[in-house]
């Protein structure tokens, strides 16, 4: 395992009115901290155990936490993914010396799959956070980064199963019990809220969000009772705050993170009504995100934060109509960066054209400025994005 890095956030720092620093979990081996738990647990098998293996199932980072750890302790494992996972998650799987299956559309299916093996086989179940060894190896990252930043006042965990933030908790209750910790979650697939207001884990509802390493449908049971003890608030964030959260650790920082990874830093981003007790540290879980992905959410990262502006505008068809709109653009200094025509519009008039105009403005002040300039000019303007 590495000692991952604690990083300054200047921007961060500016926006809360706390010194905020950020821990690079991102940059541990295999890409996020799964490594960890998954470590911890196989190393704590007996030798009749590990004689026979470890089987999970997962669709990215504990799959891959589990080969690496495996791997390193001298035993096979067998990883059940769904058939639709991206394709440098299951390279890097299988680089780090699993044997595996692509069986189900989801991981639930995927993981029926891991249990009946492993009841065929002897091979142990290692689940991603529903363990006491799981948890345990969770908080040596709670140990360690209350050995980087001693002065840390509050720390924010992206939280899906609950695992991560149940260790960290832990470790900090032990040893500087008067550190706030909070857990983050996405809107869109948010169980932790409603299972502490029931007292006990709840599946969510629906599961719609971009931080697929966060999106767990049902609290574990193990970390469960630790959250209720030791962690000050859960919270929510948008997909927006997701987006922006991960184009700022680009920009900023330049640290690739995942959108689940970023979760804890879209909370500092747009949760006001955060509480915050001195130094802050935010833990960028994970960093493993599919190149595709990664261009698809920094795009709506940039439009989420008024850089990016979509529009659809009716202009003539004659010769010099759309040199008109463009100019109107150029006036207002804004960068075009993709046209495309459309003559099928069931409103069109016979010289009519419908233009979906995307361009590059400096901010949300500056995409009102052009859409005014364009109302102005006379456009009639259609905000798609």
């Amino acid at each position: 395992m590495r000692r991952t890095p604690v990083v300054a956030s200047r921007i961060l720092s500016d926006t809360t009115g706390h010194e905020v620093r950020l821990k690079c979990e991102n940059l541990q081996r295999t890409g996020s901290f799964k490594p960890r738990g998954a470590y911890n647990r196989i190393a704590r098998l007996s030798p009749e155990e590990r004689a026979h293996g470890v089987v999970a199932a997962s669709a990215g980072n504990h799959a891959q936490g589990v080969a690496w750890a495996a791997t390193q302790l001298g035993t096979t494992s067998t990883v059940f993914m769904p058939t639709g996972v991206s394709l440098p998650k299951l390279v890097a799987t299988k680089a780090y010396g699993a044997d595996v299956h692509l069986t189900g559309r989801t991981v639930d299916e995927a993981l029926m799959h891991a249990h009946e093996f492993a009841a065929r086989t002897g091979a142990v179940l290692i689940h991603p956070f529903d363990h006491a060894d799981i948890v345990a190896g969770q908080a040596t990252l709670g140990t360690e980064l209350l050995r980087q930043m001693p002065d840390v006042g509050t720390i924010v965990v992206p939280t899906g199963g609950g695992g991560l933030l149940a260790g960290v908790a832990a470790a900090v209750h032990l040893h500087k019990p008067n550190v706030r910790v909070v857990g983050v979650q996405a809107e869109g697939a948010a169980a932790w809220p409603v299972s502490l207001k029931a007292g006990y884990p709840v599946a969510a509802q629906s599961m719609s969000t971009m931080a697929d390493g966060i999106a767990v449908g049902l609290p574990g049971s193990v970390p469960f009772d630790h959250v209720v003890d030791r962690v000050d608030e859960i919270v929510t964030v948008s997909e927006d705050a997701l987006s922006r959260a991960l184009l700022l650790c680009i920009e900023r920082a330049k640290l690739i993170v995942e959108p689940a990874g970023a979760a804890a830093v879209a909370a500092l981003m747009t949760r006001q009504d955060l509480r915050l007790d001195g130094p802050v540290c935010a833990i960028l879980s994970g960093g493993n995100i599919d190149p595709l992905l990664l261009t698809h959410v920094i795009t709506h990262g940039l439009r989420a934060a008024g850089r990016y502006l979509a529009v659809r505008v009716t202009i003539s068809d004659r010769p010099g109509g759309l040199i008109g709109l463009l100019d109107v653009v150029k006036g207002v200094g804004a960068s075009v960066v993709d046209v495309v025509h459309s003559r099928t519009g069931g409103q069109l008039g016979l010289e009519e054209v419908d233009v979906m105009l995307t361009v590059e403005t400096r901010g949300p002040a500056h995409r009102q400025d052009v859409l005014d300039a364009l109302g102005a000019a006379g456009f009639a303007v259609d905000i798609s994005s």
